[in-house]
């Protein structure tokens, strides 16, 4: 039988967090999926690690080395060698229950149609405890903005995409010098195409790193500003109302601050947004170039 399903996995030096993945994913009890890893120009021993697995035989591993590129750009490749129906990215840090390979391909087989973007469901602490809120109860399908802005969602949530979608979406930009672009990008043009069903199940364990890019986002925004203006502008384009939109903009101008970029209002999709959020998007600006904080900040 064909495998349904790719659990791709992109990793940086991150061999001391893999077996907790291995382990969640060798006794699965659905083994119709196929554990791609991309080897984002690790130099621990994590390609040795993958290859005692490979021996192993217990799943089906492929592994694909490149030089680093970071998330954003181990994403790019996962997509180009991704050709199962269904793909979902599980981090180097985090684990799958148990039953969530066969949760997801039941599921599938029972809902799917050209007019379902993929599947929604729920990330939960190693605890068990559901991280923010569960999926509403009374909806079926729904965009993922939606899920957030109109539904009040709380906290991360995973998302199992058909790979067709992500393939015909275009891919994250490679600046010069930067490793970093928000994988929401793609989530937002997918959300102009169909919804997502929910699925109101645990499908992963997220655990939060102190090396991990969630704790250490306003570095990222001081070292890959040209990758956060590209994802305002497409944050800006489809933000569903003013408040957001506003929102975005302040963030946008901040990091064309940061790039020096004359011509940051023309290029906006839109100016007159972005020319009301000049003066809180200097002062945002100023407080990236002067804190030494890694808070998290909202996206």
């Amino acid at each position: 039988m064909e495998p349904m399903l790719t659990i791709f996995t992109p990793t940086f030096n991150r061999a001391y967090t893999l077996q907790k993945c291995y382990e969640s994913l060798k006794y699965q009890t659905n083994k119709n999926f196929i554990w791609l890893i991309i080897d984002d120009g690790s130099t621990d021993n994590t390609e040795n690690l993958v290859g005692e697995w490979i021996k192993e035989g217990e799943i089906l591993i492929q592994y694909y080395y490149q030089e680093n590129q970071g998330m954003h750009g181990a994403h790019n490749t996962a997509y180009e060698l991704i050709d199962t129906e269904l793909n979902v990215c599980i981090d180097s840090d985090d684990y799958m229950p148990l039953d969530a390979v066969e949760k997801i391909i039941s599921c599938w087989k029972e809902n799917k149609s050209d007019r379902i973007a993929g599947i929604v469901g729920l990330d939960a602490k190693p605890t068990g405890e559901i991280i923010g809120t569960k999926l509403p109860e009374e909806l079926e399908y729904s965009k993922l903005i939606d899920l957030y802005k109109k539904y009040k969602v709380k906290g991360d949530k995973k998302i199992v995409y058909r790979t067709d979608l992500v393939k015909n979406t275009p891919d994250y930009p490679i600046f010069p010098n930067e490793k970093y672009c928000p994988l929401i990008y793609k989530y937002i043009l997918i959300d102009q195409i169909c919804p997502l069903l929910l699925l109101n199940e645990v499908l992963c364990h997220v655990e939060y790193l102190e090396d991990g890019s969630s704790k250490n986002i306003i570095h990222q925004y001081k070292k890959n500003p040209k990758g956060f203006s590209f994802y305002r502008v497409i944050a800006m384009k489809y933000s569903p109302t003013f408040r957001t939109q506003f929102r975005e903009a302040i963030h946008y101008v901040s990091s064309n601050f940061m790039t020096r970029n004359p011509l940051f209002i023309k290029e906006s999709p839109k100016k007159f947004t972005t020319f009301l959020a000049i003066i809180p998007g200097a002062l945002l600006y100023l407080y990236i170039s002067n804190t030494k904080k890694d808070t998290v900040m909202k996206n």
